[in-house]
């Protein structure tokens, strides 16, 4: 408890209430002393010139902030620069791919409508080269139907004039009906 009532005492003697009591420009007014002190410090500041040696750090940073912004206003250009060629490069392959696309449907058509007529000379030559197929089946088929009506009618006329002829006539018959025959078909 003792102990306590010394630090209580010693912590209100060191107030700065009772400290500044008496005449100013006294070394036992803490205010005169502080003053003091305050002042000795800006004296020992200006002897050994900090404020100039911070203005130059100042300036240096100033500087170098400066360089940086120099810069980056430069690398902002470039890039800006960087930025507006890729866009022309992007319009001139754009134009370029679109070119490329109209060539090629272009040639697509071209080939379609050649493709299409081939198909269409290959489809005639089929049909002429069936119609001939045609024209000559029906021509062969014909020539059968002569030849056969031919063979019937000769053998039909050996049979009659055979049972009704003797020898003599027949040969007689058979040369008249020959030369008919011969007379119908040419």
């Amino acid at each position: 408890m003792i102990a306590r009532l010394i630090a209580v005492a010693a912590a209100l003697a060191a107030s700065p209430a009772l400290a500044a009591s008496g005449p100013f420009f006294s070394l036992r007014n803490t205010d005169f002393i502080v003053t003091l002190a305050f002042l000795g410090f800006i004296g020992i500041l200006l002897y050994f010139r900090i404020p100039a040696a911070i203005g130059k750090l100042l300036d240096k940073r100033a500087e170098a902030i400066k360089a940086d912004i120099a810069e980056a206003r430069r690398l902002r250009d470039e890039a800006q620069d960087i930025y507006a060629s890729y866009e022309r490069r992007q319009r001139e392959v754009r134009s370029q791919a679109d070119e490329i696309v109209a060539n090629a449907r272009r040639e697509a058509m071209a080939q379609a409508e050649k493709a299409k007529l081939d198909l269409q000379k290959s489809i005639e030559r089929r049909l002429a080269a069936a119609q001939d197929q045609i024209a000559a089946a029906e021509g062969d088929a014909v020539r059968a139907v002569r030849d056969r009506a031919v063979q019937v009618a000769m053998s039909a006329a050996t049979e009659l004039l055979g049972a009704q002829m003797d020898a003599g006539a027949r040969s007689a018959g058979i040369d008249r009906a020959i030369d008919d025959v011969a007379r119908h078909l040419n």
